[in-house]
């Protein structure tokens, strides 16, 4: 990055029937401080016509139009390959930023360099609501947001490492996103930051938290909700990640403890009525078992840190929203994961 000058940040909007919520982010986009940058807007076959209202009200915005829905990691894939910009921005179209968010990014990057990056999220509805001061991953695959539903304290306001950074709102250059080769279409949706970053790790590309960049996002996102579906996505593409990601030899040291971890979830399922998306997401393991070891030979070939090394980082707890379960059932698949996840980690 030159000195005083200012590079190209290309910012990628993914839309899906986003409707008013994207008008507003791509209005904030524009009121940015910062000067130099695109946006390259990319419509997931919405069947509303949102996007043309912003492409009219902003002519410079570079608009596509998927034929069908490519999912998260597709669409922001295609918007990513026709960008320009030495660093990329990905952003969801429910989202708001503050002016100064890009400013803030180059910042951090001009001082840490190649990593991948997120900012602190406020909720839209209490400015001092945190929704997330960075991203963590347990040992078991499961992701979540550090600091959700609470609310904002005197903190460190300087740039840190974390689990991994989210595809809310995710800041990083170019160069990394090429050599990661994008995000991994077969996920669709879901945990497709937690993998993106979980690769670069083994890579030697950290992921930041830059708590002076902040984005305003709903409670709980716009898209699928909490569904069926949803809950597909998410317990299939953790799996996934955990059969690509962590070594052979490390996976078998896991297994009594994975084995453990999925009744827990198995029961969870159950208990949420939704025990078909659990049958569902295994299945589709077994169905994809060749792609899953042709990704994984990829991943293990380019590693260059150990599995020893990456799992320091990774949180012994979990935090589930509210939403999802409750306190006494939260507490007590807590517990159970911490003790696992503490013993298990001596072994690796």
């Amino acid at each position: 990055m030159t000195e005083n000058i200012q590079p190209l940040v290309s910012v990628i909007v993914l839309n899906f029937n986003a409707k008013e919520f994207l008008v507003n982010c791509i209005d904030s986009i524009f009121d940015s401080n910062y000067q130099n940058f695109e946006v390259i807007l990319v419509d997931n076959a919405s069947s509303d016509q949102t996007y043309q209202i912003c492409k009219e009200k902003h002519p410079k915005i570079n608009l596509i139009i998927n034929e069908k829905n490519l999912g998260y990691c597709g669409g922001n894939n295609v918007g990513i390959k026709k960008a320009k910009g030495e660093f990329i921005i990905i952003l969801n179209p429910d989202t708001v930023v503050d002016p100064n968010w890009i400013t803030e990014f180059l910042k951090s990057y001009k001082q840490f360099g190649d990593a991948i990056y997120q900012p602190k999220f406020l909720s839209m509805d209490d400015h001092k609501m945190l929704l997330s001061s960075g991203q963590m991953i347990n040992l078991f695959g499961f992701g979540f947001s550090r600091g959700k539903g609470t609310f904002e304290k005197k903190e460190d306001k300087k740039t840190h490492k974390i689990g991994y950074a989210s595809g809310t709102c995710l800041f990083t250059s170019s160069s990394i996103m090429k050599k990661l080769d994008f995000f991994d279409n077969f996920l669709f949706a879901y945990h497709d930051d937690l993998d993106l970053c979980w690769r670069g790790a083994l890579v030697d590309i950290p992921s930041h938290y830059v708590p002076k960049a902040i984005v305003y996002h709903p409670p709980e996102g716009f898209s699928f909700k909490w569904s069926n579906f949803k809950f597909y996505l998410l317990e299939r593409n953790r799996q996934y990640c955990i059969l690509t990601h962590y070594s052979r030899s490390t996976f078998y040291k896991l297994l009594p403890s994975l084995l453990l971890v999925e009744m827990f979830v198995f029961i969870f399922y159950l208990k949420k009525g939704m025990l078909s998306s659990k049958i569902k997401a295994n299945f589709s393991i077994v169905k994809n078992w060749k792609h899953i070891n042709q990704k994984y030979s990829e991943i293990q070939k380019l590693r260059t840190v150990s599995d020893k090394i990456i799992v320091k980082s990774f949180s012994d707890e979990i935090s589930v929203p509210k939403v999802v379960i409750n306190k006494f059932y939260n507490n007590f698949f807590n517990n159970i994961i911490k003790k696992l996840s503490i013993f298990t980690k001596k072994f690796i």
